[in-house]
């Protein structure tokens, strides 16, 4: 990475775009400038990096012609209003959102399917799948050669701040007000979240699945490059910060060699694996780490052809900014 690049961060000021900033300055990304981008509300605050301190100036005003690389990690609604903006000024753009459909944007976690870039050219758009996702494809890449996978079934026990700031604040306040005796007025979300636990993220479509459940079906296939793959998801949001932790089944054709799976897993690259009596959890392992963590490995009771486990993934540091950076710094080194 000898060459140094122009960069945006979009959403700068976002618990997530907070921590993109951080993991630039912590893995010495080969920057020259560094454009901090936000709502005009949000503009004029400023983020440290590297030793200054980077004044966040407004989105709508910016010429994208200026930097080689833009990271949107805003809402979806921004995303796709200037997907167009940024290709034709010949920048190359990282998704966040997940608002920009696949066929605009390839979904990559580069453990799984950075070689896909190949087939691509520039200026590249790119996005990066949910969190769960990310962290599954962590696990499961380096399992291909061993499991011909048929089916996942998946419960992703999802974090507040899956929902951005306010559900982390929500949390708080929720959690302040029940410990101190007084009156609980749900705001963010539209019940009690604290001490709680809903069996259901975001609105339900006619089927009765949810966006984010509908979303890691279509992206866990595509990352892993199996379209035909069967994928059953299901999203909790729980009373934690930070974190997600994943329960997921595997239903393999064969008999599952347990003792191959594990050599794989110690052996992967982004993953830790907890020893047998252990489990891990996101307050204790996973949170402002960079690796996925993997526990409770074992065959299903009544199916030998069943492999179960578990994950703990913060899902704003690995499962979206370190996602990006590390999309970005194969771009850098091979077709930027």
């Amino acid at each position: 990475m000898s060459q140094s690049f122009d960069i945006a961060v979009i959403g700068a000021t976002g618990t997530v775009g907070e921590t993109l900033v951080q993991l630039l300055e912590e893995r010495d990304f080969p920057l020259a400038n560094l454009h901090l981008l936000a709502s005009v509300e949000s503009a004029g605050q400023s983020l440290p990096f590297k030793g200054k301190n980077l004044r966040v100036r407004a989105l709508d005003a910016f010429d994208f012609s200026t930097v080689r690389l833009a990271f949107f990690a805003v809402g979806e609604q921004i995303s796709r209003s200037y997907a167009d903006k940024v290709r034709a000024a010949g920048c190359s753009l990282i998704d966040l959102s997940g608002g920009l459909p696949a066929e605009q944007a390839l979904r990559v976690v580069p453990e799984a399917n950075g070689e896909a870039l190949q087939t691509l050219a520039a200026p590249y758009q790119l996005a990066c799948p949910s969190p769960s996702v990310a962290a599954l494809a962590c696990v499961l890449a380096p399992l291909r050669g061993l499991l011909q996978m048929q089916r996942i079934s998946l419960t992703a026990c999802l974090s507040v701040s899956s929902q951005g700031r306010e559900g982390v604040s929500e949390l708080a306040r929720q959690t302040a007000e029940l410990l101190n005796a007084r009156p609980l007025e749900p705001q963010f979300f539209d019940r009690q979240i604290a001490f709680n636990l809903f069996p259901q993220v975001g609105a339900a479509d006619d089927a009765g699945h949810g966006l984010h459940e509908r979303r890691i079906v279509e992206e866990l296939k595509q990352v892993l490059g199996q379209p035909d793959l069967t994928v059953s998801a299901t999203c909790m949001l729980v009373p934690v910060f930070f974190g997600d932790s994943l329960s997921v089944s595997v239903q393999n054709r064969a008999q599952i060699d347990l003792a191959a799976i594990t050599a794989a897993l110690e052996g992967a690259a982004g993953v830790e694996l907890v020893g047998q009596g252990d489990y891990p959890t996101v307050t204790a392992d996973a949170v402002g780490q960079d690796e996925v963590y993997v526990g409770r490995l074992r065959c299903g009771l009544d199916d030998p052809r069943e492999v179960i486990l578990s994950i703990a993934s913060d899902n704003v540091r690995k499962g979206a900014a370190l996602n990006a950076v590390q999309i970005a710094e194969l771009l850098i080194k091979h077709y930027l």
